[in-house]
């Protein structure tokens, strides 16, 4: 069957004529036609997309929510890993104050955001997940950042507490003659202050502490230091002089022989020489003198081992008593 044609009545003639279309009205009534079915079907397969997602957008669909749910998740983990470190940070500020007097890390600084500037302007790309993300990624800029302050935190008490250690072995805090080979009691010791002298029978200023014992007594380091000084000195005879750091020396004098020479580094408990009665001396004894920052002060302070705190007053008490000195 072929098209149909079309005819109109021609009033003037009283006849039917055909009707012809030009070629080019043709032409743009078919694009016109082609044109609205094209932008229905663009219209009709939008509103189908939006209601019935495609296979492909369903799958993108359920991974856009399970990345959500993953994200959450790490938030969850990163809040728990926090309050960890916040509870390392706690024990850390104890320590510092309790142990070393310092003060703690600010906590104005360790709760500081960074700020001052979009830290990711990449995420401004993800349209979605972008808070999700957003969070997650923040909280991890925060956690690292607490981290670094933690470990340079960790890194100073290290070194403060191998000082401490350091000190501690430093410091004289043991006698340097061995209380059972001592000839008198602890309590009797000439000690440190004016005394009357033996050989010029004046009162003068006994920086020291002296303890009586046989010639040949082992004389032992009080704290660990370098030897700075040996030989004869004037009124003490044979002298050793150790430096023990942190603005110690001590003192030993009227010694009978010398077992370290200077420079020697020496550990606490470490035999430097014999008693003696060298010098201006006018008994077998060991003269001990402790020296901070120059000035000595009195060594009774730095002889408590082995001492109940009982004895080491009757040891103070004693050697607090204005009696003659041996040197």
């Amino acid at each position: 069957m072929g098209r149909k044609e079309k005819f109109v009545y021609n009033i003037q003639t009283l006849t039917y004529e055909k009707v012809v279309v030009p070629f080019k009205t043709r032409i743009l009534q078919a694009f016109g036609f082609f044109s609205v079915v094209l932008v229905t079907s663009f219209a009709l397969l939008a509103l189908l997309y939006t209601i019935f997602p495609s296979p492909r957008e369903k799958e993108l669909m359920r991974e856009i929510e399970q990345m959500e749910h993953k994200y959450s998740q790490m938030g969850g983990q990163l809040d728990l890993m926090s309050k960890v470190l916040q509870n390392i940070q706690e024990r850390d500020a104890n320590v510092h104050r309790a142990v070393f007097g310092m003060d703690p890390i600010d906590e104005d600084i360790w709760n500081a955001g960074i700020g001052g500037h979009e830290a990711h302007p990449e995420l401004s790309a993800f349209k979605y997940g972008q808070r999700n993300i957003r969070e997650v990624v923040e909280k991890v800029d925060q956690l690292s950042r607490q981290m670094a302050l933690q470990s340079k935190s960790l890194d100073t008490i290290q070194r403060l507490a191998e000082n401490q250690k350091n000190m501690l072995a430093s410091l004289p805090s043991i006698k340097p003659v061995r209380e059972d080979k001592l000839q008198k009691s602890i309590g009797t010791l000439s000690g440190f202050g004016y005394r009357i002298h033996p050989v010029y029978k004046i009162k003068k200023f006994h920086a020291g502490l002296d303890f009586p014992a046989r010639v040949g007594t082992a004389i032992q380091a009080s704290g660990d230091g370098v030897v700075v000084e040996t030989g004869w000195h004037q009124g003490y005879g044979n002298c050793v002089k150790i430096s023990h750091g942190y603005g110690y020396e001590t003192l030993y004098g009227h010694m009978n022989r010398i077992y370290v020479r200077q420079g020697e580094h020496v550990k606490k408990g470490t035999k430097i020489g014999e008693v003696g009665d060298t010098g201006l001396s006018t008994a077998p004894h060991l003269h001990y003198e402790v020296h901070y920052k120059g000035n000595p002060i009195n060594p009774i302070n730095f002889c408590m081992d082995s001492l109940t705190p009982q004895e080491y007053q009757a040891m103070v008490n004693g050697a607090e008593t204005a009696n003659q000195s041996l040197d």
